[in-house]
């Protein structure tokens, strides 16, 4: 596992490693420039006020207890906490971090490669390979990966913490290696396959089921044969099946409490299968030949997919596993790098659906690893006795990593903001209802003409897609169509009454409309489900008063300040309402914390006034509060303006 190293080695390591670091600033230098997008990024920075806050003890406690956005990753938030910390709603900054990560591992893995194996050379090939492909834009330009490239980097510092645990056996070498896979779980659950990636290199390179390199301690010098040796190697790896057992876990059920788990009765396991089959041959395919590039690939309609592809990549898949168990004693890399590909694929290959994509280029930042290791020493290995070997090694390698470059170069541009994001995923797939439905929300303060189209699109191809029909909804409300945004939120809420957002606004239009009581029955059936919604208590609150029904006014109005105290319109209104019911200290209380809450609320100041004047006969007193009676009326003159 060890090579010499000489000061040579070091020069030449240290230039390829700044090689690696060059090459990427200058294939994905430009993305520091693009914009966040529409696409989860509002759940995760844009849109989220936790995150917005920064590095908070209320933020860290929420990190570790949250399963927002379907996922359980305390060091993710927290690293989008700390880049809201540091550059506030900047991209830029935002993008930067996730550039660094993508060099920091691609050194990492070249450095990793060549404690390993021995070899620079290859090692810096796959290296390069990792920091050049296409299919990895996605977790490097789109700042909710930041899972990605942040597991990636604790899962290879766990492989690294591993070598130093082979080369010296003891508990002190063995817990970083524990420590460093429980931080990666908790930015991504990708690495529960990392227990299973270590028994692969304990075969290659590491060799450690060879007895010759199998280092034994006195007491266990009699124990020689293989089934033993292996025996221990796999007990070896159970403590870190704790870690990955608990993550699961949590995994499962954050991505049930928030849906995202697609039911049997929807996606059939024959299905799941077939697409997984299907899916492992096309990311190889988008590995040899990345064209056609796209953040979201939908699953196909009906979850039909032809059977001469199902067999055909089941059969394929059959005959490269043989092939590499028949081979494994002499080309052992071929192996290892093919069970790491299938392997490390596994948790989003499908089987347990997560979401309704077919597949992602995201999910392959890991898995690749094993492809790049195979074809690397398996090239070395088939052009080993030709002459002028060196040259032709060379030419393949700048051929193979120009073509790679400017393909990733051109592929980042995409990835601008989400308006060219989903016109190339329109432009690139099929039936894409997605693309479409985040599309139309890009453009949505655009060109709102051209977001409807993209919203009818979505729903043209998927009827039954919920959150199109609700923004369409929603879209058609703004710009006034009130009575086709009607017929789209019913349809939404025939397909999922729990729908409260498009219950709430199909309530709106209603009170628009002056259909009160079409929209308390909105209001009181979304109380029904979701009782602690303040929106829902005041708007109800404000529709009964309206209808003269004061005390049960009242009592939403209290119920909405119960749940969310911080209402400055539900404590107006309710001042109101003790206003006229005489209870001028009560009414005072609340025109007072209106004005704590939102210190520009005119009305209030307006209240408070007309307090001061009832309350104060007195000149002196009076004068004594003029300033503050001369700045509530400049405020109402600007509200007025």
């Amino acid at each position: 596992m060890k090579e010499k190293n000489n000061i040579s080695d070091r020069q030449i390591i240290l230039i390829i490693s700044l090689l690696l670091i060059l090459s990427i600033i200058i294939t994905y230098g430009k993305v520091v420039n693009f914009d966040f997008v529409v696409y989860d990024d509002q759940d995760y920075i844009t849109e989220n006020r936790q995150v917005q806050e920064g590095v908070t003890v209320d933020g860290f406690i929420w990190a570790f207890t949250t399963f927002h956005a379907a996922n359980w990753h305390p060091l993710t938030w927290l690293s989008h906490m700390l880049d809201c910390e540091l550059y506030g709603l900047n991209p830029m900054g935002h993008h930067w971090v996730n550039l660094i990560f993508h060099m920091v591992n691609t050194v990492l893995l070249f450095l990793l490669l060549k404690l390993m194996t021995g070899t620079i050379w290859r090692s810096a090939f796959v290296a390069a390979l990792f920091a050049l492909h296409p299919l990895h834009v996605e977790s490097v330009a789109w700042v909710s990966e930041r899972k990605d490239v942040l597991s990636t980097f604790f899962g290879l510092l766990m492989i690294y913490a591993y070598c130093r645990y082979v080369d010296k056996s003891c508990f002190k070498n063995y817990l970083p290696v524990i420590i460093f896979l429980c931080l990666g779980l908790m930015c991504k659950p990708m690495l529960v396959t990392f227990p299973f990636v270590l028994l692969l290199l304990d075969f290659w390179p590491l060799k450690r089921f060879q007895p010759e390199n199998y280092r034994l301690s006195k007491s266990d010098v009699k124990i020689s044969s293989y089934f033993k040796r292996s025996s221990l190697l796999f007990l070896e790896k159970i403590p870190l099946l704790i870690p990955v057992f608990i993550s699961c876990l949590l995994t499962f059920f954050a991505q049930k409490s928030e849906g995202a788990v697609q039911a049997l009765e929807s996606l059939p396991l024959k299905s799941r299968i077939a697409n997984a089959l299907v899916s492992y041959m096309n990311y190889v395919l988008k590995a040899i030949w990345p064209s056609k590039l796209s953040v979201y690939y939908p699953y196909p309609r009906g979850g039909a997919l032809p059977a001469w592809q199902i067999f055909g990549a089941a059969l394929l898949i059959a005959c490269v596993c043989f092939f590499a168990m028949r081979t494994a004693k002499k080309y052992p890399y071929i192996a290892v790098g093919l069970f790491w590909y299938l392997g490390t694929l596994v948790p989003v290959i499908g089987l347990i659906q997560v979401g309704e994509q077919a597949m992602a280029d995201r999910y392959t930042y890991i898995p690749l690893i094993g492809i790049f290791i195979a074809v690397v020493w398996g090239i070395s290995d088939f052009i080993r006795k030709w002459h002028y070997r060196k040259i032709y090694i060379v030419v393949f390698a700048v051929i193979i990593l120009s073509a790679l470059a400017a393909r990733t170069f051109f592929q980042t541009r995409h990835w601008k903001n989400g308006i060219t994001l989903f016109e190339h995923a329109i432009e690139v797939t099929e039936n894409n209802y997605i693309a479409h439905n985040n599309l139309a929300t890009a453009l949505g303060s655009i060109d709102l003409e051209r977001a409807i189209y993209h919203y009818k699109e979505a729903v043209r191809i998927h009827p039954k897609y919920v959150t199109a029909l609700c923004n369409l909804g929603l879209t058609l409300y703004h710009k006034g169509d009130y009575e086709e945004a009607v017929s789209y939120f019913t349809k939404a809420l025939n397909i999922n009454p729990q729908k409260t957002d498009a219950r709430m606004d199909l309530a709106n239009i209603f009170f628009l409309q002056a259909k009160p009581e079409k929209a308390i029955s909105q209001y009181r059936e979304i109380l029904k489900t979701n009782y602690e919604n303040a929106n829902a208590h005041y708007n109800l609150a404000c529709m009964l008063s309206a209808q003269k029904k004061i005390d049960q006014a009242e009592h939403h109005y209290m119920e909405g300040l119960r749940i969310n105290p911080n209402h400055e319109k539900a404590h107006y209104e309710l001042g109101n309402i003790m206003l006229n019911k005489g209870n001028l200290k009560v009414a005072l209380t609340h025109f007072a914390e209106a004005i704590k809450i939102n210190p520009d609320y005119a009305q209030s100041y307006n209240k408070r006034i007309y307090f001061f004047q009832k309350r104060f006969n007195s000149t002196q007193v009076f004068l004594k509060h003029a300033p503050t009676l001369m700045f509530c009326v400049i405020i109402d003159c600007q509200s007025d303006i």
